[in-house]
């Protein structure tokens, strides 16, 4: 029964444990900015969300929110072997996808949207990130979430990562929908070389 590392107990350096809490508040502040400036579609773009724009960010924040919150309240279910280095690791992760999520967005530019839509004259982005997987942004963004999820190092914690899992999986099959039928053979044929989330593998 131990608390969470980075609360600075016994197993965590100073660097650490200030790495982890920079590193949840830049993402955490990064994808406020975000929501706040593509809040709205461009101009001439038709919405086709399904709803998986609010069922992600539900999914993310309550995994996020309950997992921390689980690591302090039922230390009972820590995960007791190898902490410092699974805590090292999930810090590598939650940079990593950080990284990942920011080159995906910043790849699109004006493209990058919160809600699936098209748009006229929308062609298919195999630039970037975009070379080896069709959505490195929910990549990143799954591998942030999981790094935050192995750093509390808490059974139950890590349970929650099923969330934005599930969302994004839903998400992914509603966006290639709409792609696939806006953008045609172009889209296809860029489906069978690409992969969804890994390179080469899934």
């Amino acid at each position: 029964m131990r608390p969470p590392i980075f609360f600075g107990v016994p197993g965590a350096t100073l660097l650490t444990v200030i790495a982890f809490w920079a590193g949840l508040y830049a993402w955490l502040f990064s994808e406020i900015w975000l929501g706040w400036k593509k809040r709205a579609l461009p101009a001439g773009a038709k919405a086709r969300d399904r709803g998986s724009k609010w069922l992600l960010i539900s999914s993310i924040w309550l995994a996020a929110f309950f997992g921390i919150g689980f690591a302090i309240v039922l230390p009972q279910a820590a995960i007791e072997v190898g902490r410092s280095v699974l805590f090292a690791v999930g810090l590598i992760l939650l940079f990593f996808g950080i990284v990942l999520r920011w080159y995906a967005i910043v790849s699109l530019g004006s493209s990058f949207t919160l809600e699936v839509s098209m748009r006229d004259g929308q062609r298919v982005m195999q630039t970037g990130p975009y070379r080896w997987i069709r959505h490195p942004s929910y990549t990143g963004s799954l591998l942030t979430i999981l790094g935050i999820l192995v750093c509390c190092l808490n059974w139950v914690s890590l349970v929650l990562f099923a969330l934005p899992a599930v969302a994004y999986a839903y998400r992914i099959r509603v966006e290639e929908e709409a792609l696939v039928e806006g953008l045609g053979d172009e889209y296809r044929t860029y489906m069978r070389h690409t992969r969804r989330l890994i390179p080469l593998i899934f």
